[in-house]
């Protein structure tokens, strides 16, 4: 498909994909002003924070988790699965159980175990079995208004949970920082909407270099939760297959699979997300390997983030992925909303 033909989109997106990533945005914004605004009753204190979520509705708390770990004062942790650790019991442990739907099964499975287990908890939906549980529970449902995808509702997840760490005094007020990252994310979106061509739109480009090609997105520290995006967009946007990766960690293993199986091998994209926010060790990390890739004869390119702030370079790469993703979904010619195989396992799932 030639992606300056953008008239041509709306056969494969019917359900409007890009309106979610061009509101994504408004919708961070959005969503840290509803957050500042709901029901928060008095909760006691607490020795760590742990957010329960699956697929789209963790990466919220993924990246919250990697954004405030510097400088919070207890740990705030992102889990995906079932059962809840050990060590999450008593008041002392406040979870916060996200899920889009309200459905999720692992979600719902952490709520219980968080109730049973005498934590302090919220949840955060649309609503569906985990709003009707905390309400029956007497705990506070946090619900907000979105028609879409899970994935599309990053903003929220994110956004809302920030502005909750704020009000409960274990982040300082991000208002400004949040005010920066809109800002620059909408700065960045005039060059990557569809009526941007190639030439000049860098998601487009990499789109384009993606096509035909096993993506392996690269990051260090606060950008791994966005490398993880990147790949889970490419997922289930585009119905193609990617990876990430993490630094420091890759050099430590990574780096010595450069070799074999050759065939497989040229077939890579090896691209790699850099930050001003990068501790300056992984800056050099990520300069030498992205040149050892090069060197073994891999397709690689880097993407600097755009930004003043921590929060907006993070944003804005996050933003970028998406864009990139739905492009490459336009170039394979699939509709980038409905994801079947997810649904379809869960179908076999449902009644066992």
């Amino acid at each position: 498909m030639n992606l300056d033909d953008h008239q041509s989109f709306n056969d494969l997106d019917p359900q409007n994909m890009l309106g979610q990533i061009e509101a994504l945005p408004g919708q961070l914004l959005k969503a840290w002003e509803l957050g500042k605004q709901l029901l928060l009753p008095q909760f006691k204190e607490v020795k760590q924070v742990l957010i329960a979520g699956m697929g789209g509705s963790a990466i919220g708390g993924d990246l919250l988790a990697n954004y405030v770990k510097s400088t919070c004062p207890i740990p705030v942790i992102s889990h995906r699965d079932y059962s809840l650790p050990h060590w999450a019991r008593g008041s002392e442990t406040f979870v916060i159980c996200s899920s889009h739907s309200g459905n999720t099964e692992e979600t719902l499975s952490a709520f219980d175990e968080a109730v049973n287990n005498g934590c302090q908890v919220l949840t955060l939906s649309t609503g569906g079995k985990l709003a009707k549980k905390a309400k029956a529970a007497g705990i506070t449902a946090w619900i907000f208004e979105h028609d879409g995808q899970p994935r599309t509702a990053i903003g929220y997840s994110f956004g809302m949970l920030l502005a909750l760490l704020t009000r409960l005094g274990y982040f300082a007020n991000a208002e400004s920082d949040v005010a920066s990252a809109v800002a620059a994310m909408k700065a960045q979106q005039v060059h990557l909407s569809p009526q941007v061509g190639v030439a000049s739109n860098p998601a487009k480009r990499l789109a384009g270099q993606f096509l035909g090609r096993y993506v392996s997105i690269f990051a260090a520290g606060v950008l791994e939760p966005v490398a993880r995006r990147w790949k889970t967009q490419i997922n289930e946007i585009a119905k193609a297959w990617a990876q990430f990766e993490v630094l420091p960690e890759a050099d430590h293993n990574t780096l010595a699979g450069l070799l074999n199986p050759e065939e497989l091998l040229t077939k890579v994209a090896a691209v790699f997300l850099k930050a001003e926010l990068d501790h300056p060790r992984n800056k050099l990390r990520l300069n030498f390997t992205q040149q050892a890739f090069m060197l073994e004869g891999f397709y690689t390119d880097e993407v600097t983030a755009s930004g003043d702030t921590p929060l907006a370079q993070l944003w804005t790469l996050l933003h970028l992925g998406d864009y990139i993703s739905y492009y490459l979904a336009m170039m394979y010619q699939v509709d980038p909303t409905p994801v079947e195989a997810l649904a379809e396992l869960k179908e076999k799932l449902k009644d066992i």
